[in-house]
């Protein structure tokens, strides 16, 4: 195969252009990949900030990668030129683990190589994410994106859908049971969506009455006002699954109170700060808390699947790259609906200047 991309564009570690020329290299199951458009998750901010430790250098974050097939290694079977692809979280893993094996992917237990800020398995640099042009992975972790989806409003599912979407089938969430979502953000908004969309009966639970018009709209029946003390207490064992999705610390033990008899309490977001959890909020009622990453591939090309027949895609704001910096600081006070996505093809080049 002729080399592609032998010099692309990337944007990196807080506000600077780069040309980068590893993707040229290419092996017989790559897929080349001219990235169209990439989602802006708060992992991306966190690594590029070294908030989750020292990142390698230069740090291209973006793992919400959606983008057009420009070629294909002599060994590759499942895509062609043309097609529309994505790139989720990692870009490769062991093979050959018992998790690896059952197509549990996400929890390798030699580690996956992230799509950026992991060493590269011949010893040659890390990887570098989806703000920038174009990228190149092995077939069997790229993504087959349905026509059916809009473009920029898929690329989040890459992300923040199969991180509520593989909790919701892992722990057997179906129609009919009561969810409730803690947390109406980036994941919140797909948990909703999602467990809505499979016939659950979903409630949002959130401190302002603000959202409850979100709330509704996105497909929940209803919204339970944490703030209301006599709203929160009638709600005592109303519901069979929590899903949380936030990030910051907050009183867990309070929320089991409202799970039935063998409820379940699935954590998503990922609070730095350790829980209080009190062994007499869980034994009376046979309580479990778990947890969940996002999903293998399978996995994620089942959520995309039954988004193409469903219809389903995140609430997005498309913004041009320029604008990533600016982007970072609103989502960190959640001032988005729900999930930024960065124009990478209508704008990134050799010329782009973050503001």
């Amino acid at each position: 195969m002729t080399a592609q991309f032998e010099q692309v564009y990337a944007i990196a570690t807080r506000s600077y252009t780069f040309s980068k020329s590893h993707v040229a290299h290419s092996a017989p199951t790559d897929v080349h990949i001219a990235i169209e458009y990439c989602g802006i998750c708060h992992s991306d901010l966190h690594h590029s900030r070294g908030e989750w430790g020292t990142a390698k250098k230069p740090a291209v974050p973006g793992h919400e990668i959606i983008g057009t097939v420009t070629a294909t290694g002599e060994n590759v079977t499942k895509f062609k030129k043309g097609d529309t692809a994505g790139v989720g979280c990692f870009v490769d893993s062991c093979r050959s683990c018992k998790e690896c094996t059952q197509e549990l992917i996400q929890y390798c237990s030699k580690g996956t190589t992230g799509t950026y800020g992991s060493p590269l398995t011949d010893g040659t640099g890390h990887t570098f994410g989806g703000y920038s042009q174009a990228i190149v992975v092995d077939e069997n972790y790229v993504l087959r994106i349905p026509s059916t989806l809009d473009k920029a409003a898929a690329a989040p599912l890459l992300c923040a859908g199969i991180t509520v979407w593989s909790p919701i089938r892992h722990y057997g969430i179906k129609k009919g049971d009561d969810v409730a979502v803690l947390g109406l953000g980036g994941l919140g908004h797909m948990a909703v969506k999602l467990a809505s969309a499979i016939g659950a009966n979903v409630t949002v639970l959130s401190r302002s009455p603000s959202k409850n018009e979100d709330a509704l709209r996105l497909g929940a029946q209803r919204i339970l006002i944490t703030s209301n003390e006599a709203e929160f207490k009638a709600a005592n064992r109303t519901f069979d699954f929590i899903i949380d999705t936030v990030s910051a610390e907050h009183d867990l033990a309070a929320y089991l109170s409202l799970l039935r008899t063998d409820g379940t309490l699935i954590l998503v977001g990922g609070s730095p700060d350790p829980f209080t959890l009190p062994a007499f909020s869980l034994i009376p009622r046979r309580i479990k808390v778990g947890g969940s990453l996002v999903g293998g591939i399978k996995e994620t090309q089942e959520l995309l699947d039954f988004c193409g027949e469903k219809g389903i895609v995140s609430d997005v704001e498309v913004v041009k790259v320029e604008y990533a910096e600016k982007a970072w600081e609103r989502m960190l006070v959640s001032d988005v609906k729900f999930r930024f996505v960065l124009d990478i093809g209508g704008g990134l080049g050799k010329d782009t200047v973050v503001e």
